[in-house]
């Protein structure tokens, strides 16, 4: 890996984040898949230290915030109590999402921490909105207690098809909109962006692709991969509708990153 280029790496990071697997990347860049392996863990926790440091003091007035899943290894209905890691199973995602920027300022596995997380990164009061998971309630109150304007989206789907559509998504038949703690707009009650979010997520990362065998292995590459997709995704990535970068769109940076620039500041 040390003997890769800047551009060479760029290369290989670039296959990744387009949602390429280990093995089509390794035949596309011609680099063997312990190295691509390695150079992701390597750029992914640098990202993580990048983001971690970038997004300080940030005045986002609308976030919305979701949670996705996957698993490591297995899923935790196939795991045992006598051969199998903690690490290994079922594993959560949950994201906040600025609904004008289009900014994911944090990312962590556990509702609690998230939004404490989530906290310590604004300057100002937001309106918060989420669906109805029962653990936002309990964890807002923690982080934000009572300077938050928070309001839940609870939407109510048709039963699932049977038969040859039954993968298919099921359709909402209603959303009722409530308000949980402080004043929040009701017409800004949303999740939509952060959903959407989330299928971005399932694009760019093979191991969040649903029906599939291209999960994570190991608990450091998801890590790893998650942290990479969303620091691509905030500086390199031009967001179609703003035109620039999430980064730039919120002040954070005020320029457009090329991938380049990322490996160089994060494979070190």
């Amino acid at each position: 890996m040390n003997n890769l280029t800047v551009e060479k790496q760029a290369a290989v990071i670039n296959a990744l984040v387009e949602g390429n697997s280990i093995r089509s990347t390794e035949r596309m860049t011609v680099v063997h898949r312990d190295t691509v392996m390695r150079l992701m863990v390597r750029v992914g926790e640098g990202c993580e230290q990048l983001m971690d440091a970038s997004m300080r003091n940030l005045n986002c007035k609308r976030l919305q915030i979701d949670e996705t899943w996957c698993y490591v290894g297995k899923k935790q209905r196939h795991l045992t109590d006598w051969d199998d890691s903690a690490q290994l199973g079922d594993k959560w995602t949950f994201v906040a999402l600025d609904a004008d920027s289009k900014l994911v300022p944090c990312y962590l596995p556990e509702a609690k921490a998230f939004l404490k997380d989530l906290e310590s990164r604004l300057t100002n009061r937001v309106q918060l909105s989420s669906d109805a998971l029962s653990a936002y309630v309990e964890a807002s109150e923690a982080a934000f207690g009572a300077n938050v304007d928070y309001g839940q989206i609870v939407k109510c789907y048709e039963a699932e098809a049977i038969g040859p559509g039954r993968y298919s998504p099921p359709h909402v038949i209603s959303a009722e909109r409530h308000p949980i703690s402080g004043m929040p707009d009701t017409l800004h009650i949303s999740t939509s962006f952060v959903e959407r979010q989330n299928l971005t997520m399932r694009m760019s990362m093979r191991r969040f692709t649903r029906l599939t065998n291209a999960f994570s292995k190991k608990l450091e590459n998801l890590k790893a991969a998650v942290a990479l997709h969303f620091a691509h995704y905030n500086f390199v990535r031009i967001h179609l509708t703003l035109r620039v970068t999430p980064a730039m769109a919120a002040g954070v940076s005020n320029r457009l990153w090329s991938l380049e620039e990322l490996v160089g500041r994060t494979s070190n």
